[in-house]
């Protein structure tokens, strides 16, 4: 199968051309804005978003978001790297057909006078696995729980690391929402979940990550979403209000 591809780059001047750039909610859903604000932002810090276009096809079927290491909205050290928040690929007849690879390869030249490429993969929902980077020569570099840091080294340079969320975790009292617009189905979920709070009569501290100095301090690995239970973990991804609920109703209540 021969697949024509077209990879654009995604700026401040042609945001409004590529609605794709917000993965999978519509331009008019609030929450799209509320990410295409985090975006506008972020670009002035090195961002870069790539979408893959294939001939035929209106919609994107690859993306892939990344930024240097010093501003990534991860806890992890990376000065020095760049850094892959998201890659995805969409549409069951493009799989295995080396679209994922074309993204990696433009963060890749991107980093070329850097020292590498980072990117966080996780055996759960919701991010990366690390099948797909081990596939293009990236390595392991730390590995906690269902997480792994991988690297793609192009020089000599120490290796990338996780920061210790331990102690930003332990002073989290009562039930704490942290969330980051990185996301726009954490965004989303932040204002879907008010009815179950209102219901369940919990006030819980709700805090939002607005700078990557303060994503790099986040209590989990994935950084941007944070639901906690006196100093413990209870989820740290984006989660439907049913397994929210599921969650409340066996840890909380």
């Amino acid at each position: 199968m021969i697949i024509n591809t077209k990879i654009v780059e995604v700026t401040a001047e042609n945001i409004a051309d590529h609605p794709g750039v917000v993965c999978f909610i519509n331009p008019r859903n609030e929450f799209y804005q509320i990410k295409i604000k985090w975006l506008l932002e972020q670009f002035s810090y090195g961002l870069k978003i790539r979408l893959l276009y294939v001939e035929g096809e209106k919609s994107p079927k690859g993306f892939i978001e990344y930024v240097p290491g010093e501003y990534c909205w991860r806890p992890v050290d990376a000065n020095g790297y760049m850094f892959i928040h998201c890659l995805w690929t969409y549409g069951k007849k493009y799989q295995r057909q080396g679209l994922g690879k074309l993204l990696i390869i433009e963060a890749e030249n991107d980093a070329s006078e850097m020292n590498g490429v980072v990117v966080l993969t996780s055996d759960g929902s919701f991010m990366a696995n690390s099948t797909i980077f081990q596939k293009n020569g990236y390595r392991l570099a730390a590995a906690s729980g269902k997480y792994q840091l991988l690297v793609k080294k192009f020089r000599d340079a120490p290796l990338p690391g996780f920061k210790n969320p331990e102690p930003d975790l332990k002073k989290h009292r009562g039930l704490t929402i942290i969330y980051s617009n990185q996301c726009p189905w954490v965004a989303r979920f932040i204002e879907e979940v008010k009815p179950i709070l209102r219901k369940k009569n919990l006030s819980p501290e709700i805090i939002q990550i607005r700078t990557p100095e303060e994503a790099r301090k986040a209590p989990s690995f994935y950084g941007v979403f944070n639901l906690i239970y006196n100093g413990k973990i209870l989820a740290d991804r984006y989660i439907s209000t049913t397994r929210f609920a599921n969650i409340i109703n066996k840890e909380v209540e």
